[in-house]
């Protein structure tokens, strides 16, 4: 059975922006070839602006082994899951997921933004549906369980902490000993003193913001987006969650211009829906920071910044090598 659905603050933005941005679907950035090592080579700039990609990430690699009790036809309908399931072993099993996933490669996509097509789901036939509390709407994931398929909910991951708990879960989900993933996954800044501390004075402040611009959607982030955590772990200050904001708060020209931030964190989407740095620049207040006099921009694969999966840990080693890169000592 699934457990009891919990509303949250992160749950209701997201949601929001789910239905609002479903409209709003742009074509995937073309990769250039990079080095899949995670390292300063794979990050290339110009002008200020770094880019990120999946392809700049460690290839993904089985690290768990299918067990007996195995489900043998998997759908994956939690935010980018997807990647878990490959470094479990079961990406084979996999036929189906959600769009935040690019992971496992070829696999039908059943859902819009976060809105699942229950008949799409019913008709792979599955034999285990894994959602999270973000799944919606309520009314096709009921419709997925009267077909008898069995629908297991795992935690969200907005926070390096909760990679471990989520993991495990989609792990028993599956029937898969995490073990060996679970010693790969990258440990909170606060356990982990190889870590630059984000308050200190030399910490570059970053601001993330989540744009969709073809349905006048400019959003900036604060404590929970889930990208707060991954700045701070690359040695950042998210100066939305230093000053208290929500996790996603309308962007007005006041507000980005008085937290004045040294850089600016958006998903590669994101960038492209406001036709890219020129258009990025021309939103109120923009210009009058920092950042967006220095053109200091990292964008970030939309399918791997917010993912928390296997590959995060590279993902954190890229962004310290992106914030030295455009903050150059």
């Amino acid at each position: 059975m699934r457990p009891a659905r919990k509303a949250s603050g992160v749950l209701v933005a997201f949601l929001a922006v789910g239905m609002l941005a479903s409209a709003c679907q742009s074509t995937p950035v073309a990769t250039d070839g990079a080095d899949t090592s995670a390292s300063a080579d794979a990050v290339t700039g110009a002008g200020g602006l770094v880019t990120i990609t999946a392809d700049d990430l460690p290839a993904l690699s089985a690290l768990g082994a299918p067990g007996p009790q195995t489900p043998q036809r998997i759908i994956s309908l939690a935010n980018g899951v997807g990647e878990t399931l490959v470094a479990l072993g079961v990406g084979d099993r996999v036929v189906g997921r959600d769009e935040t996933s690019e992971a496992p490669a070829g696999v039908e996509v059943v859902t819009q933004a976060h809105s699942v097509s229950a008949e799409r789901v019913i008709a792979l036939s599955p034999d285990l549906v894994i959602v999270d509390a973000r799944t919606s709407p309520p009314e096709a994931i009921a419709q997925i369980e009267a077909s008898g398929a069995t629908v297991v909910e795992v935690p969200e991951a907005w926070t390096i902490t909760d990679m471990e708990p989520r993991t495990r879960a989609i792990a028993e989900a599956v029937g898969v000993d995490p073990a060996s993933l679970l010693a790969t996954l990258p440990q909170s800044p606060t356990a982990d003193s190889s870590t630059p501390d984000p308050a200190g004075t030399s910490a570059p402040t970053v601001a993330f913001l989540y744009l969709r611009g073809t349905s006048a959607i400019y959003l900036l982030g604060g404590a929970g987006s889930g990208a707060d955590a991954l700045i701070e772990a690359a040695g950042g200050i998210d100066v939305g969650a230093q000053t208290g904001l929500d996790p996603f708060t309308p962007l007005t020209a006041e507000a980005i211009a008085t937290l004045d931030p040294d850089v600016l964190l958006v998903m590669t989407k994101g960038l492209e829906s406001v036709n890219g740095i020129d258009g990025l620049l021309a939103l109120p207040g923009i210009a009058q920071t920092t950042a967006g006099r220095e053109g200091r921009v990292i964008a970030v694969d939309d399918a791997v910044l917010l993912s928390y999966g296997p590959r995060t840990g590279a993902l954190v080693d890229l962004l310290r090598d992106a914030l030295m890169q455009v903050i150059p000592t």
